[in-house]
């Protein structure tokens, strides 16, 4: 039985440098998401809406360190205190919940969720949660994209392909999962991964990806890249398809950086790798959903890792292309 928690906006709340734009923050523009119109219709359009998934289970079945499922509220309140240097329309939607070891009804409430962001307009930001997350927001997205008859594609920065052959669903099986909803409804699967770590990715693993046809880079490729060729592997992925879906598992990262998620990276992905594609794949102007997942506080060192995971969000807001009339 999956719930919606609503008090999460409580949690934004930061210094009140007085009144003006010139003194926004996240928190002083947050508003609680408002009924849709009895119409229907893109109300939300150019806005963004944020929706935690409190889940824990994928990780315990992946057998991984839970802890992700307190991290919605912790990027919430990392994430208040960034200024605001345009302009900016977003809403909090609440956090869905489940109870006990039912991530499936979890993950099938926070699919209706983003699927009711998406048909308002909105670009939805989920806040997991373990990777299991990619899933239930990718389902959400896919699903009022065919009602459009458009496309999407996935661009994964992340040391794992999330590819695993597993009986049910966990945090290491969401991919192979949207590659299932893909080639039921005879659509192409189009995946492209930053930040693969071979040393924690079995043979198995590589030729799941090959046979799927996904493109991804190493994080030693990922790191030496320059410029171009990451923003190559973002239009690639955002090539051919109408709506792009941004999946960030926060231990892409060094451990040094990203302390705490379930699974640290030995090596990992320069910080400034990774803003350089998260704000490529704003700047497609086809991002329609964006999930940050796998921040397990009870791991992390001063906040650090909950703190990197709101900067990375706000980095993608802000280079979503300016709207007309939008002022800068």
């Amino acid at each position: 039985m999956a719930g919606l928690e609503n008090s999460a906006l409580d949690r934004w709340q930061a210094r009140d440098d007085g009144p003006g734009a010139e003194n926004a923050r996240w928190a002083t523009e947050v508003a609680a998401l408002p009924d849709p119109p009895a119409g229907g219709g893109r109300d939300l359009n150019g806005a963004v809406v944020v929706q935690g998934f409190a889940s824990d289970e994928g990780i315990r079945r992946n057998q991984g360190r839970p802890g992700a499922a307190a991290a919605p509220d912790e990027i919430r309140g990392a994430l208040a205190g960034l200024a605001v240097h345009r302009p900016l329309r977003a809403y909090e939607a609440g956090t869905v919940t489940y109870e006990g070891e039912d991530l499936e009804g979890g993950q099938e409430a926070l699919s209706d969720r983003v699927a009711a962001h998406a048909r308002r307009g909105a670009l939805t930001v989920v806040l997991g949660g373990g990777h299991d997350t990619a899933f239930a927001s990718h389902r959400g997205l896919y699903r009022v994209a065919r009602e459009a008859g458009e496309s999407v594609g996935i661009l994964n920065l992340d040391a794992h392909f999330d590819l695993r052959d597993e009986p049910r669903a966990t945090s290491g099986t969401p991919f192979l999962q949207i590659a299932g909803l893909h080639e039921e409804a005879g659509d192409e699967f189009r995946y492209a991964v930053a930040g693969i770590s071979p040393a924690n990715n079995t043979r198995v693993l590589f030729q799941t990806a090959e046979r799927l046809g996904v493109r991804y880079l190493t994080d030693d490729e990922t790191n030496d890249a320059t410029d171009e060729k990451l923003r190559a592997l973002v239009d690639d992925a955002a090539a051919g398809v109408d709506r792009l879906h941004l999946s960030i598992d926060m231990d892409v990262l060094p451990a040094s950086v990203a302390p705490g998620v379930s699974a640290p990276a030995a090596v990992g992905v320069a910080l400034g790798r990774i803003r350089a594609l998260v704000r490529a794949a704003a700047a497609t102007g086809k991002l329609a959903l964006l999930d940050v997942v796998e921040v397990s506080p009870r791991f992390d060192v001063d906040g650090r890792t909950a703190k990197v995971a709101a900067r990375l969000v706000d980095d993608t807001v802000g280079a979503l292309p300016a709207r007309p009339g939008e002022g800068t």
